[in-house]
Formats: C-alpha cells, sequence, structure tokens
C-alpha cells in the first residue's frame, strides 16, 4: 500500500454538455462526448475512494468549488484553479498546498480510467527514490506526474501537445532533479481510445469502470466504432 503522506490531487471540469472533451464530441456529438465525461470522473473518484492519503479536487473555476465540494459527500479537500495555462494553474496549486503542507503530491486529471491500483503504488515507490515521478501517455503526454520538491517552470512546457512529457522529464533533469517513471497509460480524447477500452476493461470488476464499459460500449455501436 502506499504512503498515506502522498496527497492525490485531481484537475478536473465540471462536465456539461460543450464542455471539455471537444476531439471525442467532434466523432460522437456533445451529448455524448458529456456521458462519457460524466463516466470518466466517476471512474476518477471511484480511485480516489481508496486513497489513503489527502485527496484534493482542483475544479477548473472558482464558481465549481461549491460543485466540487459536494462530490462524494464532501469528503475531499478543494482548491479551485487559478486562470493560465495548464502549467501556471498546477503550479498556483502545488504553492497553496505546499504551504500548507503538503510535500509529496501526485496530479491526475479525469481521463485516464486504466490507472489501477498497480499504477498508484509504482507511482509511491519511485516517489520514494526520486524527486519527480511520471506516468507516460500513449499520445506522448503524462497521465500522472508527481513530485516531493516542487516543480520549475512548468509554464513554459508544451502543454496538450505530444511533446509534453519529453519535456516535462527533460525539464526536470535539467534542473538536477532525479526521475522516476512507470510504464505507459492512456487517456481518452477521441473514438478509438473508446475502442481500447472495451478490450482493456472487459475484465475489471470495479463498478464505475464496468459503467464506463457499457455507455462507451453502446456509443461505439451507434456510431461504427469497430470499423
Amino acid at each position: 500500500m502506499f504512503a498515506k503522506d502522498i496527497s492525490l490531487v485531481i484537475f478536473c471540469k465540471r462536465p456539461a454538455p460543450g464542455q471539455g472533451k471537444q476531439r471525442l464530441a467532434a466523432s460522437v456529438g456533445r451529448t455524448a462526448a458529456f456521458q462519457v465525461a460524466e463516466a470518466l470522473l466517476d471512474c476518477v473518484l471511484e480511485d480516489a475512494a481508496q486513497w489513503p492519503g489527502t485527496v484534493v479536487l482542483s475544479p477548473a473555476s472558482e464558481s465549481d468549488a461549491e460543485w466540487a465540494a459536494g462530490q462524494a459527500g464532501g469528503n475531499y479537500k478543494v482548491v479551485p484553479q487559478s486562470e493560465g495555462n495548464l502549467g501556471e494553474r498546477i503550479l498556483a496549486v502545488d504553492a497553496q498546498l505546499r504551504d500548507e503542507g503538503h510535500h509529496r503530491i501526485v496530479y491526475i486529471g479525469s481521463d485516464a480510467p486504466e490507472h489501477n491500483q498497480e499504477v498508484y503504488e509504482r507511482l509511491a515507490v519511485l516517489m520514494s527514490d526520486h524527486d519527480v515521478v511520471l506516468t507516460p501517455a500513449g499520445d506522448g503526454g503524462v497521465t500522472a506526474m508527481g513530485s516531493a520538491v516542487g516543480w520549475g517552470e512548468l509554464e513554459t512546457l508544451p502543454w496538450s501537445t505530444d511533446q509534453l512529457g519529453m519535456a516535462l522529464k527533460r525539464q526536470s533533469e535539467s534542473a538536477g532533479l532525479s526521475v522516476g517513471c512507470t510504464p505507459v497509460c492512456y487517456d481518452v480524447d477521441q473514438l478509438s481510445d473508446l475502442q481500447r477500452l472495451q478490450k482493456t476493461l472487459r475484465d475489471d470488476p470495479r463498478p464505475a469502470r464496468q459503467t464506463l464499459l457499457r455507455i462507451t460500449g453502446q456509443l461505439l455501436e451507434e456510431h461504427d466504432g469497430w470499423k
């Protein structure tokens, strides 16, 4: 089991039709993409319920703070994101948490349902020996990033590109920080990702994953996603 002093921060958007998952919406429509976004959020909250340390929900704006506080009975700390690119927003949340005494912090989004206990435990093991830990994404980004010492100039990195993962690793190493990486994981951005989920989550017994599997299976049938 991973250490209780590792805090988990979930960067998330409040699911709403037309908000988020735009690449997926281009293939399946706004309503269907909204359904997937809701199911993805349920998956990450399913993981959060098993996290032994502090869980922080970081909604995209201050206006969604009350919504975030209501998730899972309000058992999580809520730290809304600020303005700026993703790097600037992570830095702002990170600074607040470290000022409050959190030292080992892992950041995830809400769109990597193939994360499992093994992924999280591997991150925790790596954090015992490294300053920075990363879970590379199949598209070149990352699905999880953690640090025991803080971050460099995240605002200058190529966010939302296939260069992000390598840039994050290089920047950390250039700052003299040791970096540990888990095996590659995947996030959900487009129709082909839903196809992959039908295989990787088929035997996953977690309830939210099974709900996601059912929803995405129906969408693939409706949109000929298997072709």
